[in-house]
């Protein structure tokens, strides 16, 4: 184990964190401080666990940098776990059900449950960097997904709520046989949500670019690339894009089925 961004030794200043961690509520979680896990099947990768259910979601996300012939031969996902994988830089090829795609920056590949998740590093030797998630998956009679692969380049950009200046990407189809989306949402400087959200749909957010001002359980907290964001069932959240360039996140999302007792 050890840190990802390689600052290790003797510290030069105050030890101090922009982390804020309040379990089954909200998280903020900064790159400073984040280690490498060592996960089974992950071959030359630095592997970094993110939202898990310690913290209160019911999906595991993960930040991965696969280097020089980086590559899970092995399986990720399978049974009754669904996965998905967002190229944020480099190429890859990713398989699944013995079909490979070759996804570069904004590629991606939805596995429904069963089907497992095969990664390699294209990226003549350099490393690439992926957003990775899986869950457990919620089937209901008469429907099922199915493996979806494209590239945010190619999807529609949705006015979010009639917004111009906030842009909505779907990754996912709306269609029953998925419980859950992947989104990215970009804000123009200057930009922000309609209103402050309340809802049961739960989410881990990834920051893709620019920075912003993110609002947690009613507290306004900065946020920039590279940051991770978990947001639990209920918490009052929104945002606003600030600085010179457009804030823009993937996120996963809950979505299709009923409440359970």
């Amino acid at each position: 184990m050890g840190y990802l961004n390689n600052q290790i030794g003797y510290p030069t200043d105050i030890l101090s964190s922009r982390s804020v961690i309040k379990r089954n509520n909200y998280a903020l979680i900064p790159v400073e401080g984040l280690v490498r896990n060592i996960i089974p099947g992950f071959e030359n990768c630095d592997v970094t666990i993110l939202s898990t259910p310690k913290l209160g979601a019911s999906f595991v996300d993960y930040l991965v940098t696969l280097h020089a012939d980086g590559n899970n031969s092995q399986g990720f996902g399978g049974e009754n776990i669904e996965t998905f994988v967002y190229v944020i830089d480099g190429k890859i090829s990713a398989s699944a059900d013995n079909t490979s795609y070759s996804l570069t920056s904004g590629g991606y590949l939805y596995c429904p449950a069963g089907v497992l998740l095969h990664l390699h590093n294209d990226n003549a030797g350099k490393p690439s960097q992926l957003f990775l998630y899986k869950r457990v998956y919620n089937r209901i009679k008469g429907y099922e997904a199915r493996i979806i692969s494209d590239n945010v380049n190619n999807l529609e950009k949705i006015h979010y709520e009639g917004m111009s200046d906030v842009i909505l990407q779907d990754l996912l189809p709306k269609d029953l046989g998925f419980d859950m989306n992947i989104h990215i949402l970009s804000f123009e400087p200057g930009a922000s949500h309609g209103y402050i959200e309340t809802h049961v749909q739960e989410h881990g957010a990834y920051i893709l670019s620019g920075t912003g001002v993110y609002n947690l359980d009613n507290e306004w907290v900065p946020v920039k690339k590279g940051d991770y964001i978990f947001m639990a069932a209920y918490v009052p959240q929104a945002a606003y894009g600030v600085g010179k360039e457009r804030f823009s996140y993937i996120y996963s999302k809950d979505c299709n089925r009923d409440v359970e007792f």
